[in-house]
């Protein structure tokens, strides 16, 4: 009798096993990237989704280790060098595009709306669920610019002991907006009350300019998903963005896991350091990420960048060469 339980039992966990790896299915990447959606549920706008991306490790059968990365503001996960970087160094790479964005953008929805940071912890838990079945026991988890932000409010809300190591990339730990940032509490307030008002963005097409390679770039991707004029937002974005960038201050919040801390030596609107270095921060101000970033725990390493652009691992060549030998290097001390 036991051991026809036992068979059962074993049989059906072969037949989900199955069934999720059949969830996978070849992503717009090519090149070994995978990728599956995943239903989030409904909120205030009806069905949402999230999508996770992969690509496994050559050795992934006994893979250890993986790294989960988190997008930016008007931004997906394209960033496949940066993946590549990762399987070459013996994790499996995972990727996460977040609800309202990307592959996981529904017709209907309004572009990257969103009320409270805490709507993406399914997103990133889902991408979560997906590597512990793999057999992955020590994560990384990154992130870039709002993603970091994400990742950084995540992590200080959650304790879970299988993320090892957190690696921020140009995280938005506060605004740049110079005399506007005075405004800021009181669009926050609003947005708490009235989340829909719109909030333009401004009509910069600069930084986009800088990336894609039909203008003065390197990158091809699709403008589409990563707009080249950044779209408005809503109140109620501003009131989530302000919460969780307070809640990182307020003392209570300690990350314990080591954390990287990485930001250009610049801001892009110095013309001297961008005529020295060929790059600068061209959306935060890399000050205030380091000062933001170090109170975020007690074990933060700081990483300037010169050369770096606000996406630090779309910057020039030589300086993308120079950060991954700088990451690798940490990873391989901390984790």
């Amino acid at each position: 009798m036991a051991r026809r339980v036992f068979a059962v039992f074993l049989a059906a966990m072969l037949s989900l096993a199955a069934l999720a790896q059949r969830g996978w299915e070849p992503d717009i990447l090519g090149d070994g990237y995978q990728c599956r959606r995943v239903e989030q549920g409904t909120d205030y706008s009806g069905r949402v989704v999230s999508t996770v991306i992969r690509k496994l490790a050559p050795d992934s059968v006994h893979a250890s280790k993986a790294v989960l990365y988190v997008h930016g503001f008007n931004d997906y996960f394209f960033q496949a060098e940066m993946g590549n970087e990762f399987v070459s160094h013996g994790y499996d790479f995972y990727a996460v595009d977040l609800r309202k964005y990307g592959r996981s953008f529904l017709q209907g929805q309004r572009r990257f709306e969103c009320r409270s940071l805490d709507e993406y912890f399914p997103d990133v838990d889902s991408a979560l669920v997906d590597i512990r079945r793999s057999g992955a026991r020590e994560v990384v988890l990154m992130g870039h610019s709002t993603g970091g932000l994400v990742s950084a409010y995540f992590m200080a809300r959650n304790r879970r002991p299988d993320i090892k190591a957190l690696v921020l990339n140009s995280p938005f730990l506060d605004w740049d907006l110079g005399w506007m940032e005075k405004i800021v509490p009181l669009v926050a307030w609003w947005g708490g009350l009235f989340p829909n008002t719109p909030v333009r963005q401004g009509d910069s097409t600069e930084y986009a300019e800088s990336l894609l390679k039909e203008y003065h770039g390197e990158w091809v991707y699709d403008t589409q998903w990563k707009l080249v004029h950044s779209p408005d937002v809503t109140a109620g974005w501003v009131h989530a963005i302000d919460e969780a960038q307070k809640a990182l201050r307020d003392g209570k919040a300690r990350i314990e896991v080591p954390i990287l801390l990485m930001f250009s030596a610049g801001k892009a609107s110095d013309a001297a350091l961008v005529a020295k270095y060929n790059g600068g921060d061209g959306v935060l101000d890399p000050a205030d990420i380091r000062r933001y970033g170090c109170m975020l725990g007690p074990h933060v390493t700081c990483l300037k960048v010169y050369g770096g652009l606000h996406d630090l691992v779309l910057s020039s060549p030589a300086v993308r060469s120079a950060l991954y030998a700088k990451i690798f290097a940490w990873l391989g001390r901390k984790v």
